[in-house]
């Protein structure tokens, strides 16, 4: 009898920053792990180009947010910034169409973290797997600089 390992989804990091845990993100709602386990960036103030973090189908596009669901399952939530909803857009450029199809570093969003903070809210961004009971695995130490692309954490599916 053959065993196989278990399939993990490697999640890239959206933007570059540096890495944190997603507790030290300032909501309590993904502070909390309540949308799911994963990771955290304070982005490098300027003009910046958010990036898929998997392969999949780009199934909600915000100006400050966008999930991206796996084939294999799970759907990875990239939140720029935190209360940017409330700019409503003001500040983001979105390169991607929704319900498209892309690939781990498909450009989705230009924005600029500093006009962010600008504007009194954290330029922080929250990477979560929606829905997932199992943790993520980081690939990266928490306070260590990471470039867009760059592996961030896995997750078991």
């Amino acid at each position: 009898m053959s065993r196989t390992a278990p399939a993990h989804v490697e999640v890239l990091s959206p933007v570059a920053g540096v890495r944190h845990d997603v507790s030290d993100v300032p909501d309590p709602v993904f502070a909390q792990g309540l949308v799911g386990p994963g990771a955290a960036i304070t982005p490098h103030p300027g003009d910046q180009v958010a990036v898929a973090p998997i392969d999949g189908t780009l199934t909600k596009l915000h100006p400050h947010a966008y999930l991206i669901v796996s084939d294999l399952g799970p759907g990875v939530l990239v939140h720029l910034g935190i209360d940017t909803v409330h700019m409503h857009g003001a500040g983001f450029t979105m390169l991607a169409q929704e319900h498209s199809t892309v690939t781990a570093g498909t450009a989705i969003i230009r924005w600029d973290p500093g006009y962010v903070e600008e504007t009194g809210r954290s330029a922080m961004c929250a990477v979560v797997v929606l829905d997932c009971p199992f943790p993520a695995v980081p690939l990266q130490p928490s306070g260590r600089e990471i470039d867009m692309a760059q592996p961030l954490f896995k997750i078991d599916v």
